[in-house]
């Protein structure tokens, strides 16, 4: 993995002010990494930046440059790697959230799809050497495989699942065509600190610890047995820059590859790990929080998610630093700050 005595690269990424982005762009700048990162606001924060900005040190923060653009707008792309000609490419910027998706599948699209293609030619014509990219385990569908294996996808669910499927398919013909170097991360439920708890479309994590720690009743879609493989940011931020300095020849290069801890933990026993978290480190008796309400399951949501990871093991030297429990522990320790 690149450290900080490695030769500077110049990076660009999209998705800044998010939340997986600002983490991505707080470890480059840590490394000493030239960075020029994009954001419309549409998800991201300024808070997230300026969180960057206290993290790391002056002299780090001067190799950061941020622009508010969208990707949709493809000229405006152009001119800004056209000037800056990145080496490498860390693509975040999306709409996420299947139920957003579902509500309007067109923004989904626009954004997901036509801002991605964007990307890729913009990149394609500034000569950058590696395009690492955010796909999603929603790719999956309806497969019922457990783990789920980079070459076995089932029927889509929702129009987000298909504008990441069909961002891989780009990405891989790019590839092809081009000789672009591309890597896809599909990324199963991705947690951490900066990670917002409102909204409609928020992530199940944020919300709960944020009801949780107020001690109002947490929404349970489902029964409680939906299972997902839930992995700390810290393990994505690795990912990342494995796949963006791995050698390219590697057989991860126009692949794509689960970024996940390869486990698999109920809804029900979720609930239960933040509330006991947040009552250990409050010092308060769980009893005092109330159990969670139950609605009904989502439609477009899959019953279970389980990734098989040992292509990032073995393509990436890929190894989670963070169990679940160990992100838990840690991203209720930083709210409670």
């Amino acid at each position: 993995m690149m450290s900080p005595a490695s030769s500077q690269r110049r990076w660009f990424v999209t998705g800044a002010a998010g939340f997986i982005g600002s983490h991505l762009v707080e470890r480059l700048l840590t490394l000493g990494q030239l960075v020029t990162g994009i954001d419309n606001f549409s998800t991201g924060k300024r808070a997230n930046l300026e969180a960057v900005q206290q993290q790391v040190s002056e002299d780090a923060w001067r190799l950061f440059s941020f622009v508010e653009h969208d990707i949709r707008d493809r000229n405006g792309l152009f001119e800004m790697f056209g000037s800056f000609k990145p080496d490498v490419v860390l693509h975040q910027a999306a709409l996420g959230s299947v139920p957003r998706s579902i509500a309007d599948p067109v923004a989904s699209h626009e954004s997901n799809v036509d801002g991605f293609v964007n990307m890729l030619e913009a990149a394609r014509k500034a000569g950058t050497r590696r395009f690492v990219y955010a796909s999603s385990s929603s790719v999956y569908g309806d497969i019922g495989d457990s783990p789920k294996v980079e070459g076995r996808v089932g029927e889509l669910l929702s129009p987000y699942a298909a504008t990441k499927r069909i961002n891989e398919v780009y990405a891989q013909v790019f590839g092809r065509t081009y000789g672009l170097e591309t890597v896809g991360l599909r990324y199963f439920n991705v947690f951490g600190p900066r990670q917002d708890p409102t909204g409609q479309y928020a992530a199940v994590i944020p919300r709960w610890l944020s009801a949780v720690s107020t001690r109002q009743p947490a929404v349970l879609y489902g029964d409680g047995s939906t299972s997902r493989d839930f992995c700390y940011v810290a393990n994505v931020v690795q990912a990342n820059i494995l796949a963006a300095t791995v050698d390219g020849g590697n057989s991860v290069i126009n692949r794509v590859v689960n970024i996940a801890c390869g486990s698999t933990t109920s809804l029900k026993a979720l609930f239960e790990l933040i509330r006991d978290e947040v009552a250990r480190q409050k010092g308060i008796d769980v009893e005092m929080i109330p159990p969670p309400k139950q609605e009904p399951f989502r439609k477009g949501d899959v019953l279970h998610s389980k990734a098989d990871i040992s292509f990032a093991r073995d393509a990436l030297a890929y190894h989670p630093s963070h169990t679940l429990e160990e992100g838990i522990a840690e991203v209720v320790r930083v709210s409670l700050l």
